[in-house]
C-alpha cells in the first residue's frame, strides 16, 4: 500500500506514456481530422471598421482635463453640459440596438463581392447566409415541420415579394434577421474620448463595407433628425406665416394699386381718404411680412446651427484579410487537449494517477492505521494463559 500512495517519479511518467505511445498515434491524428472537418466548415467571415467623433454639445472647453480624469474613474461629466440634448453618445450602442434602428437596415441594397447582382439586405440575410453543416442538420426538423404546416394551410410563399416592416409587430422571419443583425453590426463608445465605432461582420466583404458606410450614414441622419427636430418645427411654421403674410401683403399691395387706378383722375376727398387708408394697409402688411422673413432666416440659421457635425476617423473600407475563424489555433488547441486528456489516461491506467491527489497528512494517517492494526493482530495471535483450576474441586479429590 505504501507504494501505490507513494507519487511516481517523472521517469515513471514517461514510461507510462511510451507504453501506450500507441493510443497517442491513434488519438491526435483523429482529433486533426475531427478538428479540420469542423474549421473548414466553417465559412470566412470579414470586418469592417468605422470610427467617428461627434460633437459634444455644450461642452466646455476649460473642463476637458477634468472630464478626462473623470471617465478614468466610470464618471461622465459631458453629461451635465448636455443642455437639452437627451440622446448623448454613450446612449448610441443601446439606440443602433433597438429594433426600429435595425428593421430600418432591411431596404438596403446590397451587391456580392465579384457579382452583378443586387439584392436587400434583408434578403441577403435570409437567403444568402452560409452556415455550418451541422447548422442545416439541426434545423432540418423545423424546416420539415414548417413545410408541412404550409401544405396543410394551401399557403405558397412569393419569395419575390418583401413584407411590410412593422417594427411594432414583426414577423417570425423578420424577427430572426434582426436577432442576427445582433452579432453583425455592433457599436461600441469610448468613454473617454467620446469616439465611435461601428463594426459590421459579414461573410462577404464588399457587403461589410456597404453596410459599415450605411450604418454610420443612418446614425448620423438619426442624430441629426432628433438634434434638429425642435428647430425644423419652428422653422415649418416660420415658412408657414411667411407665406401667409406674403399672401396678405400682395392683396393689400394689388388692391391699392387697382383702387389707384380706376380713381386716377378723381379728386374726392373720400377718395383721397380711402387711398391713404390703403396704403396704410399695404404699409403695414409690408412691416408684417418683413417681420415674418427676417424670422424665417433666423429660424434656417438654428436649423444650422443646431445640425451636429461628425468627424469621420475612419472610413469605411473593403476588407482584404478575413477575420475569421483561426482555423489553425483552432486544431492546435484541440491536439493539445486531447495530448492532455490522453496522458491523463495513460498515467491512470498505470495506477499512477491517484497519488497526485493524496496528501502526506493522508499518507501519514494510512501509515498509522496500518501500524495499529498490525500491533492488534499480534497481540490476539499470542498464547493466552492457561487459567488455574477451581480449589473446591482439588480440595474434594
Amino acid at each position: 500500500m505504501e507504494e501505490n500512495n507513494k507519487k511516481p517519479t517523472p521517469a515513471q511518467l514517461w514510461q507510462d506514456i511510451k507504453k501506450h505511445q500507441r493510443l497517442f498515434y491513434k488519438v491526435l491524428p483523429a482529433t486533426f481530422i475531427v478538428a479540420a472537418i469542423l474549421t473548414l466548415s466553417i465559412p470566412n467571415y470579414y470586418k469592417c471598421t468605422v470610427m467617428l467623433a461627434p460633437e459634444i454639445p455644450g461642452g466646455n472647453k476649460g473642463a476637458g482635463g477634468l472630464a478626462s480624469l473623470a471617465s478614468n474613474f466610470g464618471f461622465n461629466l459631458n453629461n451635465a453640459n448636455a443642455g437639452a440634448d437627451a440622446i448623448m453618445p454613450n446612449l448610441y450602442p443601446d439606440l443602433m440596438n433597438s429594433v426600429a434602428f435595425r428593421s430600418s437596415l432591411f431596404p438596403i441594397r446590397v451587391q456580392k463581392d465579384g457579382e452583378a447582382t443586387t439584392m436587400t439586405y434583408y434578403d441577403y440575410l435570409k437567403d444568402h447566409q452560409r452556415a455550418p453543416w451541422w447548422s442545416a442538420v439541426m434545423s432540418a426538423p423545423g424546416k420539415f415541420v414548417g413545410w408541412l404546416t404550409s401544405l396543410v394551410s394551401n399557403q405558397t410563399s412569393d419569395l419575390s415579394h418583401q413584407p411590410s416592416v412593422n417594427p411594432f409587430r414583426l414577423t417570425k422571419e423578420q424577427m430572426e434577421v434582426v436577432d442576427a443583425m445582433a452579432s453583425k453590426v455592433v457599436c461600441d463608445v469610448d468613454k473617454k474620448t467620446m469616439v465611435i465605432t461601428i463594426d459590421v461582420t459579414d461573410q462577404d466583404p464588399l457587403i461589410a463595407a456597404t453596410m459599415a458606410d450605411s450604418v454610420q450614414v443612418r446614425l448620423q441622419d438619426f442624430i441629426t433628425d432628433y438634434r434638429t427636430r425642435k428647430a425644423r418645427i419652428d422653422l415649418a411654421y416660420s415658412q408657414k406665416l411667411y407665406q401667409e403674410a406674403k399672401q396678405r401683403y400682395e392683396k393689400a399691395r394689388l388692391k391699392s394699386a387697382s383702387y389707384n387706378d380706376a380713381n386716377m383722375r378723381v379728386f374726392l376727398n373720400q377718395i383721397r381718404s380711402e387711398q391713404v387708408k390703403l396704403e396704410n394697409e399695404v404699409a403695414l402688411q409690408y412691416q408684417a411680412y418683413s417681420q415674418v422673413a427676417t424670422q424665417l432666416q433666423l429660424a434656417e440659421a438654428k436649423v444650422q446651427e443646431d445640425t451636429p457635425a461628425f468627424t469621420l476617423l475612419q472610413p469605411a473600407t473593403v476588407p482584404i484579410k478575413k477575420a475569421g475563424p483561426a482555423r489553425a489555433k483552432t486544431c492546435l488547441i484541440l491536439l493539445f487537449l486531447a495530448f492532455l486528456a490522453t496522458t491523463l489516461w495513460s498515467i491512470h491506467r498505470e495506477g499512477h494517477l491517484l497519488p497526485f491527489f493524496n496528501d502526506d497528512e493522508d499518507d501519514e494517517y494510512i501509515d498509522n492505521n496500518d501500524l495499529l492494526k498490525a500491533v492488534l493482530i499480534k497481540l490476539s495471535t499470542t498464547e493466552k494463559p492457561e487459567k488455574p483450576e477451581n480449589p473446591e474441586k482439588t480440595s474434594n479429590s
